[in-house]
């Protein structure tokens, strides 16, 4: 009898400021763990101020996790637009690669991935004035093009994680929605 392989999801997100990239890290993480025995969670910051370079690593598999550091992964967010160059190297062959588009004028080189620019800003300030879900948009457009997890368990957890905070929930689950809504059928 074979055994069935078992999956591995991998997530590079990066930002600058590290709240909302690490909001997404944590809200994917803890999906995870209600589908997967383990899940690592793995933030860096640059050595900077505050508001400085920040990376959130997520790994999740049935079979353990040697390390939660990855050069490269199946999946890859960009929050700023400036960091295209530096991440799109380290997505691996046939992953996915949502970046935002405000601000993106690098072109990708590479055909062998699956890359969507995501106007996360724009569709965040149409939700809440500002910018503060662009995240939970980056989030839900990955989920969406890359259905590394079902979209039903990140709405589970956002509905944990904001217990209590209806205006918030509503405002956070709308910009997940937008985001996959962004990526549909692309």
């Amino acid at each position: 009898m074979t055994q069935e392989p078992s999956f591995r999801g991998e997530v590079i997100m990066a930002g600058l400021g590290g709240s909302g990239i690490l909001t997404s890290g944590t809200l994917l993480a803890e999906a995870a763990l209600t589908k997967f025995k383990n899940v690592t969670w793995f933030p860096s910051y640059a050595i900077s101020k505050r508001g400085g370079l920040c990376e959130c690593t997520v790994v999740f598999s049935d079979d353990e996790i040697a390390s939660p550091l990855l050069s490269q992964a199946d999946g890859i967010i960009v929050a700023e637009a400036a960091q295209f160059n530096d991440f799109e190297g380290r997505v691996r062959p046939s992953g996915t690669m949502i970046v935002e588009s405000a601000g993106l004028k690098a072109k990708p080189r590479r055909k062998d991935i699956k890359i969507a620019a995501v106007p996360a800003i724009k569709t965040a300030i149409g939700i809440t004035g500002g910018s503060q879900v662009a995240n939970l948009v980056l989030l839900g457009a990955f989920i969406e093009a890359s259905k590394i997890i079902a979209p039903e368990l990140i709405e589970q957890q956002l509905e944990k994680s904001f217990a209590g905070k209806k205006n918030v929930l509503e405002i956070n689950k709308k910009a997940f929605q937008e985001g996959r809504n962004l990526v549909k059928g692309k």
